[in-house]
């Protein structure tokens, strides 16, 4: 008998555990409400709104909204599409309203008139592509696409008239319709200027100068484009900021002037001689210039080699400084 009530419990037990778990493998499994989902493509179908949809998941059941758009569909409406394809006892979950996104690729302004200036500079050779501006007549906006849509935006017809600097074109976006843009293109040009003023004499340094962008039309000819050209050199007048720099504002900077005591370096066979004197005139680095030797009162004739230090002779080695005394220098060394 007890035998007998042991077995029977056991087979109760067991009864209890199979019924147990089915249910709850059955509620893990339910159809539930989603409440937001990102679809991609036009259409909407059930297993992007519903979990565990099941043979329908794949059922067309509304329209996506725009590309790169957020639309909001309400519970009843799920509800009642999905009935319709005999999902019954969807769970809602308490969601009102469904969130609804379709997935996109934005192609943004600047990749859209990128074609339109390198289309300009091939077709009119208006200069490269980065010295154009372009002016549109109406602002540019970005384009929303497929996000498996990976080619960029070409041009499908370009013109242009020199005159009134006016273009007109069509640009194709794959995947989406094709654009009319119009507007005026300025060709730029990059020059030097100066962020300061730069009085006549002064030499120019690196914080002196800036590169600014102007259009080509208003912009002289020979206008400088290289900074490193101007630095060390000096105004050849007074020179104001912003200006454009022109290598007839610049010289070489004077190393003598006028009046300026300077040291006198004869090169002879195996000597070199230094003797005072004073300049005739101002003189850049290599300049010819008269010096007064103040020894004979003569007028002779050397070539600038440094501050203050002109060179005579058979341009060998020069070495001078400011001031007067006699250096020479010969095949083993110098003596004063």
């Amino acid at each position: 008998m007890i035998r007998q009530l042991a077995i029977a419990l056991a087979a109760a037990a067991t009864l209890a555990t199979s019924t147990v778990l089915p249910a709850a493998a059955s509620d893990q499994s339910k159809p539930r409400l989603r409440a937001a989902a990102t679809v991609t493509g036009d259409i909407v179908r059930v297993g992007d709104l519903v979990s565990h949809a099941g043979v329908i998941a794949n059922v067309p059941i509304f329209r996506s909204p725009d590309l790169g758009t957020t639309g909001v569909v309400s519970a009843a409406a799920v509800v009642a599409a999905v009935r319709a394809h005999a999902l019954i006892g969807l769970d809602t979950g308490g969601v009102q309203d469904v969130l609804v996104t379709r997935a996109s690729r934005a192609i943004a302004p600047k990749e859209i008139e990128a074609p339109v200036a390198e289309g300009l500079s091939k077709q009119y050779g208006l200069g490269k592509p980065k010295d154009l501006t372009l002016r549109f007549d109406y602002d540019v906006q970005p384009v929303q696409v497929e996000p498996t849509v990976t080619a960029g935006p070409r041009i499908k017809r370009l013109t242009y008239n020199p005159g009134t600097t006016r273009f007109n074109a069509v640009v194709a976006i794959p995947g989406a319709r094709a654009l009319r843009l119009t507007g005026h293109v300025t060709v730029m040009k990059e020059i030097v200027t100066l962020a300061r003023s730069v009085t006549r004499g002064n030499t120019i340094k690196q914080d002196d100068v800036v590169m600014t962008r102007r259009p080509q039309r208003r912009t002289p000819t020979d206008a400088i484009t290289d900074s490193a050209s101007v630095i060390g050199l000096a105004a050849r007048r007074s020179l104001q900021p912003g200006q454009p720099l022109r290598n007839t504002d610049l010289m070489k900077p004077k190393l003598v002037h006028r009046r300026e005591v300077v040291t006198l370096v004869y090169n002879v066979p195996g000597i070199r001689l230094t003797v005072r004197g004073r300049a005739a005139e101002d003189g850049a680095r290599g300049d010819m210039i008269g010096v007064l030797n103040e020894q004979t009162k003569r007028v002779v004739h050397g070539v600038v080699v440094g501050p203050g230090r002109v060179m005579l002779g058979d341009g060998g080695t020069q070495v001078a400084d400011r001031g007067g005394g006699v250096q020479t220098t010969g095949a083993l060394g110098t003596a004063r």
